[in-house]
């Protein structure tokens, strides 16, 4: 099935990785938990809270650290277009700054498809395998925004690998940090500078999120993008992956686009054992997942590949990125010994958006498989983003 991507959680996250030198708002009672019906989200503007509810930052089991954190949900919107309702969580250190402080939007790489494996419910029992990657955006004293995607702790499938979708709920969340009181009280505000940062299935979004920001949200004041371990290019990811060890990755991806456009059909390209092993993904996370369909290829899961029909062609064809410039500086990174992600799929990425006249610092990481990289790239890419939010110029390096 030529659709996928991935994925941070190919190994645990070192502690290490931490260490790291225009809306009206909603109501005050939307940061102490009183919910807006279903009818006020449809009628909301992307990015309004629906809800708000006290939440906790935990590292990891048994570690809290003093951060103010709320769960939320938030109006966005679909890759149709239409108005859905997403959850996230708004994220603020507890320290002394003052005025606007940075916001750092984050995209979370595949944790899985149920509303169980969301980071929203994970955070505040230290089982997001990111958290210590975050950790390090808020001891910079920068607040963070986390969205759960669509589907992924509301009703319905969560649409895995759907750029579009993930682009706008990446940017809404940063919307809600701005028009959440309780973050507002803590120096988040329209005047924030944006960074937007995910690995990845966070490297899809965020890519989309910067591609769409110009258009979607020119209000918000992003200063850059930091991606990597990007799936760019779905099919290509997807032939990568075909039989071999995180071939889940790609049924996964495939639930994701028949959530998202239902009249694609996917049971009925599906055999028994396809129909057994998306049960098992829709109601597990990434653990069962992977185990569920691993070394499975196409053949092994369906009667008929939808690959080749016209209808999942067009749409794996939309999810590409590099057809647009991101307008904003992009720091691109990618490992030399992806296992999941091929590092030519990041190159072109890269040659595409230069090819656009885009700024982009590529950064290519030797030896360094995927879940490596996004731990080894975590505090450059962070360093390079505080350089933004201090409007310090760069010139990439698009030339060499």
């Amino acid at each position: 099935m030529a659709v996928a991507a991935l994925c941070v959680s190919g190994g645990a996250v070192a502690p290490a990785a931490a260490a790291a030198g225009g809306h009206a708002a909603t109501s005050h009672a939307a940061s102490k938990g009183t919910s807006a019906s279903a009818g006020t989200a449809a009628a909301g503007q992307p990015g309004d809270i629906v809800s708000a509810e006290p939440s906790e930052f935990q590292v990891f089991p048994g570690v809290p650290i003093p951060t103010h954190a709320w769960t939320i949900k938030y109006n966005s919107t679909d890759a149709n277009g239409k108005s859905n309702t997403v959850s996230g969580t708004v994220l603020v250190p507890k320290d002394d700054r003052e005025g606007p402080r940075p916001l750092l939007t984050y995209a979370v790489g595949t944790v899985g498809i149920a509303d169980q494996c969301a980071p929203s419910v994970n955070f505040p029992v230290g089982k997001t395998k990111e958290a210590p990657l975050i950790e390090g955006a808020l001891l910079r004293g920068w607040a963070v925004a986390v969205t759960d995607y669509e589907g992924l702790g509301t009703p319905g499938t969560h649409t895995y690998t759907v750029g579009r979708a993930a682009g706008t709920a990446v940017l809404d969340a940063a919307r809600a940090a701005q028009r959440l009181p309780g973050a507002q009280e803590k120096g988040v505000s329209q005047d924030s500078p944006v960074g937007i940062m995910g690995y990845s299935q966070g490297g899809q979004a965020s890519g989309w999120a910067a591609e769409l920001a110009g258009t979607y949200a020119p209000e918000l004041k992003v200063k850059g993008t930091a991606s990597g371990g990007v799936p760019a290019d779905l099919p290509k990811v997807a032939e990568y992956n075909d039989g071999d060890e995180e071939a889940g990755l790609v049924l996964m991806s495939a639930i994701g686009h028949d959530a998202a456009y239902p009249e694609l059909g996917l049971d009925r390209y599906l055999n028994d054992e396809g129909r057994r092993i998306t049960g098992i993904m829709k109601e597990g996370c990434l653990a069962e997942a992977s185990e569920a369909g691993a070394n499975k290829s196409v053949e092994d899961v369906t009667t008929k590949d939808p690959n080749q029909e016209p209808d999942w062609q067009q749409r794996l064809a939309e999810d590409k990125l590099g057809t647009k410039a991101p307008g904003a500086p992009v720091y691109l990174y990618h490992g030399e010994a992806d296992e999941i992600i091929p590092h030519d799929v990041g190159k072109q990425l890269r040659a595409d958006w230069c090819a656009k006249g885009n700024t982009v610092e590529w950064t290519s990481f030797p030896l360094s498989p995927h879940a490596g990289t996004a731990i080894l790239a975590s505090i450059p890419a962070m360093n390079w983003l505080s350089d933004r939010f201090k409007d310090e110029p760069t010139q990439g390096d698009c030339g060499s």
